[in-house]
């Protein structure tokens, strides 16, 4: 259970990272609202795939969830920016 949430953290701060660095602009949020919402775009990006039908036959590492988890995590953290509002700094 303890590496499960270890590993769903590593993974949260990979996808929301990566989110990141594809959205054009500047996001400012912090690091901890950049792994929850990597987090919540991976679990969303996995659940969404197999619900479609992604299967992974061949083993290993799943790219497609991956890749659906980052899309999802950019839609998520510009959701989030709109919703927070851009701060003007002056």
């Amino acid at each position: 259970m303890l590496w499960t949430i270890i590993s769903a953290i590593v993974v949260g701060l990979i996808v929301g990272a990566l989110a990141r660095l594809l959205m054009p602009g500047k996001q400012d949020i912090g690091v901890i609202m950049t792994i929850v919402l990597g987090i919540v775009g991976s679990l969303v990006g996995s659940w969404l795939t197999y619900q479609l039908g992604y299967n992974n036959s061949n083993g290993g590492w799943e790219v497609i969830p991956f890749i659906v988890g980052i899309v999802v995590a950019i839609v998520l953290i510009a959701g989030y920016l709109a919703i927070r509002g851009r701060a003007v700094r002056q």
